[in-house]
């Protein structure tokens, strides 16, 4: 698969605050958990890139191999805490809108879980990751993760 185009590239004046508030969104809320999020909606809209990316992020942060690969059957796998089930669980209902289920019972785990201001930062992540996934997906991106913590430094 070769990239349709560089968004970086193409334009920087809108990525590069972009990237800005990925990066603040991010650091809001607890690695292991934003990691679990960015992974969960990956899987969810068949992003490989980022899939790729956040695993390998997840894994040098800590995160187990059983929890990654367990990840696609959180509601049935042990392993998880009632907090990152409730994120979990949210981020399935955000990232599903468009098949018209309800997110009653998403946000009633993430309200039990997570203060107002913790679930306004874990919707803003969610958003972020969803956001990133279209990117990769629609223009064919693919890098590795190397390459990714470069181009951060560059523009941050």
């Amino acid at each position: 698969m070769t990239a349709k185009l560089n968004p970086f590239a193409a334009a920087p004046d809108v990525m590069k605050p972009w990237f800005a508030a990925s990066t603040a969104i991010e650091a809001s809320l607890e690695p292991s958990l934003v990691e679990l999020v960015k992974i969960r909606a990956s899987q969810i809209n068949q992003c490989a890139n980022c899939i790729n990316m956040h695993t390998e992020e997840a894994r040098a942060k800590g995160e187990t191999e059983k929890r990654i690969y367990l990840l696609s059957a959180w509601r049935e796998a042990p392993g998880y805490t009632p907090r990152e089930r409730a994120a979990l669980g949210w981020v399935d209902a955000l990232t599903r809108l468009s098949e018209g289920h309800t997110q009653e019972a998403a946000h009633e785990a993430l309200a039990a879980e997570f203060s107002e201001e913790e679930q306004v930062k874990l919707t803003l992540m969610i958003n972020i990751i969803n956001g990133w996934n279209r990117l990769a997906v629609g223009f064919h991106l693919w890098t590795e993760p190397a390459v990714v913590k470069s181009v951060q430094a560059q523009v941050a």
